[in-house]
């Protein structure tokens, strides 16, 4: 599926989870080892699947994963509890390299480290604009505490 391109975090006045689905069409879902042991425990070997050096979560094919299904006209994950990483960041990318040569505004310090910080245009729920304090103050350190791996209960980037 060809993505737009990224946006990066300054660039952002607000991210809310509108349920709209589009995390979870087209995406091929990589799991840790941990999550993989824990995913395969839970519902067994049908929702994986295997490529070279990695496992992730199975897609149907209409490409959309096996996990989402729709209620009352939302998009909901029924891994809730269990969710991966990667699932937890969308439409989060975290970068270690700017990903524009050119003008990038993605930079941010966390925890004394340089990062990129960029937002998947796919999403419903992101507006564009000057970061407002909720964004700033509460959804980006939210987000970075999860990427690096911060023991976070996901309060303000999840859907409601």
């Amino acid at each position: 599926m060809d993505r737009a391109a990224l946006i990066p975090w300054t660039q952002v006045r607000n991210w809310s989870c509108k349920a709209c689905g589009n995390c979870c069409v087209g995406y091929r879902v990589p799991l840790k080892i941990e999550e993989f042991v824990k995913v395969g425990r839970l519902y067994g070997p049908n929702v994986i699947e295997y490529g070279v050096g990695k496992v992730y979560l199975k897609n149907k094919k209409n490409g959309r994963c096996v996990f989402q299904n729709p209620l009352m006209g939302r998009w909901i994950c029924t891994l809730q509890g269990t969710k991966p990483t990667a699932c937890r960041l969308f439409p989060f990318r975290i970068h270690n390299k700017p990903v524009y040569k050119k003008g990038d505004t993605a930079s941010i310090n966390f925890q004394g480290k340089r990062y990129y910080l960029y937002m998947d245009p796919d999403c419903q729920g992101v507006e564009t604009g000057h970061p407002s304090p909720r964004f700033k103050d509460d959804i980006v350190p939210e987000i970075m505490s999860i990427g690096i791996g911060l023991p976070v209960k996901q309060k303000f980037t999840t859907s409601k």
